[in-house]
């Protein structure tokens, strides 16, 4: 579906729900043996989320504007964490999973104090901001091959795959998201980005585990400038640059422990 199409089926959806104030485009949501319920989760959004998403979805929300990067814009369906192929729609579990872990260096908080049930009720409200949960279904999960074993000569691979795919160019030579494109980057809506700085803790975007990890080459992050490397890395490949960005991550507790301090 072009940009086009999906431009104009997210302006004629929200202009849909501002005028009916309806879940329009609402579809069922399954996470395990729990059903979505999309009135159960307007009520939800509108306590929690409508402050910075904004009424319509579209991330305008009042405090909108005190916040880099931007509140999501849900009329657009373009998310960032997605166990699917880069340019589809994420897997509800994907939206559920986002909902209670947060986005790390952003605005959105961890929503875990909700109870399962209410994560399940406003992902179903979610998804109901755009058209493209009705007409698309999402595709299947990308495969994730077994981690092979972190040692030095995966890590000495890794560091030539960051020069290969010229890595530091955005995130910089020692991971700090200073390279010399960082500061012309811009989002999906053309505002500025900032590339992720490995060295500030074992949190990622997405996620803080290997996998998680290997997850955002391979499927890259939509409405950013990070690309999808499922068809420029072997599995392999991959797996050697997650243990070199590991090594430049900086354990604040450790370094103190080095210096004698407490």
């Amino acid at each position: 579906m072009s940009f086009e199409r999906r431009t104009a089926i997210a302006i004629f959806g929200a202009a849909l729900l501002f005028l009916t104030g309806a879940s329009t485009f609402a579809q069922e949501t399954k996470i395990g043996n729990l059903t979505g319920d999309a009135k159960r989760g307007k009520a939800l959004y509108r306590r929690y989320c409508v402050g910075c998403h904004g009424p319509l979805g579209n991330g305008l929300g009042e405090n909108a504007p005190y916040f880099e990067p931007r509140p999501r814009d849900f009329t657009a369906a373009v998310f960032k964490c997605r166990s699917t192929p880069t340019g589809t729609l994420p897997l509800d579990t994907d939206l559920y999973e986002t909902v209670g872990r947060g986005l790390y260096a952003s605005g959105m908080p961890s929503w875990f104090p909700l109870m399962n049930q209410e994560r399940v009720d406003l992902v179903t409200y979610i998804k109901s901001f755009s058209a493209r949960f009705h007409e698309e279904k999402p595709e299947a999960p990308l495969a994730i091959s077994p981690e092979p074993a972190d040692s030095p000569e995966s890590v000495a691979r890794g560091k030539q795959v960051y020069q290969k795919m010229e890595c530091w160019k955005c995130h910089g030579q020692a991971g700090r998201g200073d390279g010399p494109s960082a500061p012309t980057l811009t989002d999906s809506k053309e505002r500025p980005i900032v590339p992720y700085d490995f060295t500030t803790g074992e949190r990622f975007k997405c996620g803080q585990s290997n996998m998680d990890l290997y997850r955002i080459f391979m499927t890259g992050l939509d409405g950013t400038p990070m690309p999808s490397f499922i068809d420029d890395m072997k599995p392999d490949q991959a797996w050697d640059l997650v243990h070199f960005l590991r090594t430049l991550q900086v354990n604040p507790e450790k370094q103190a422990s080095l210096r004698g301090h407490p």
